[in-house]
């Protein structure tokens, strides 16, 4: 998924500075962005404030959204650099198109990763004929500086790891819960889960005290360490954590990200992370002069023009001056 917001600014992120070492309940609100003709997505992640959670830099929620009669989702091709995309659908179908060739249609509780590395291109779209219902999240994962440039590839999951308890069932999306373990490929200690409650249930989860968390609320209602939070929204849980209680006052759905804190600056502007505003001048000049992102083909129309860049000028590593 694309950010589609014509005035994107360049916004820094990662660094200790951002991180908080001991349990806090930090309840983040989102950001109203229209993404195509007939989707609006919450955004979350990045969020005044609040820039990451470990590695994931970007967060999306969207629906449950009624398609039976509108295009759904309408994402043109468009470039990504130095990040993973994860798709992640509750109802819906999401067909993703990309310039290494691949063509997935990804269904609910199943993954759709896409590591941009050095250059990729990409679109989505809700196949047609399609679901009448579209629900799901959009998010990314910054690669460290190692790993950043490496080759493009796509991962299809469907069949995901389940830690399961009284009322609880825990999909592994990315890295480990529990001693379950995704298969889908990671580059820095971090987690994502697919949490389902049923009305009623209190159970806790055990978690890395290391790790910084949040826990995002897809649907129903449910108290997350004694909050409550409403679909669409946020809790930023800090570090030091060995378990999260959850309570479900009707069913629910939650996603659990977490991660180790991600120590290096990094520089994030429309759909590319980067480490100096250099980066991600010639990366935008790239998609608009050269084939670097390649080619996405079979997808009906045109591809997404860059935005203009705003005229904040970052130094090299990273801070605005």
């Amino acid at each position: 998924m694309s950010n589609l917001d014509r005035q994107a600014a360049l916004t820094v992120c990662g660094g200790r500075g951002f991180v908080v070492a001991e349990p806090v309940r930090e309840l983040l609100s989102p950001r109203r962005v229209q993404l195509g003709e007939s989707t609006e997505v919450r955004r979350l992640l990045p969020n005044l404030g609040r820039r990451m959670v470990g590695a994931w830099a970007f967060v999306d929620h969207y629906g449950p959204d009624d398609i039976a009669d509108e295009p759904g989702m309408q994402v043109p091709p468009h470039p990504h650099m130095g990040l993973q995309t994860v798709s992640w659908l509750h109802e819906g179908e999401v067909l993703h198109r990309d310039s290494t060739g691949s063509l997935q249609t990804v269904r609910p509780r199943e993954l759709g990763l896409m590591t941009s590395g050095r250059a990729i291109s990409h679109s989505e779209e809700s196949p047609r004929p399609h679901a009448r219902f579209l629900h799901g999240a959009q998010l990314w994962v910054a690669l460290p500086d190692a790993h950043r440039h490496v080759e493009p590839h796509f991962q299809h999951h469907a069949d995901l790891p389940r830690v399961t308890a009284p009322g609880l069932t825990a999909t592994v999306i990315l890295g480990a819960l529990d001693g379950a373990t995704s298969p889908g490929t990671t580059y820095s200690p971090l987690v994502g889960a697919d949490l389902t409650l049923t009305a009623g249930t209190e159970t806790s989860l055990p978690l890395e005290p290391d790790f910084e968390y949040a826990v995002l609320a897809m649907s129903g209602e449910a108290h997350v360490d004694g909050v409550p939070v409403l679909p669409g929204s946020m809790l930023y849980l800090g570090c030091g954590r060995t378990e999260l209680p959850l309570r479900a006052l009707s069913d629910a759905g939650l996603m659990l990200l977490g991660g180790e804190p991600f120590e290096e600056e990094i520089v994030m502007w429309w759909n590319f992370i980067g480490r100096t505003d250099e980066e991600i001048r010639e990366a935008r000049e790239a998609w608009v002069d050269s084939g670097r992102f390649g080619e996405v083909k079979g997808y009906d129309g045109d591809r997404l023009p860059a935005p203009e860049l705003p005229a904040t000028q970052l130094k090299a590593r990273g801070r605005v001056r």
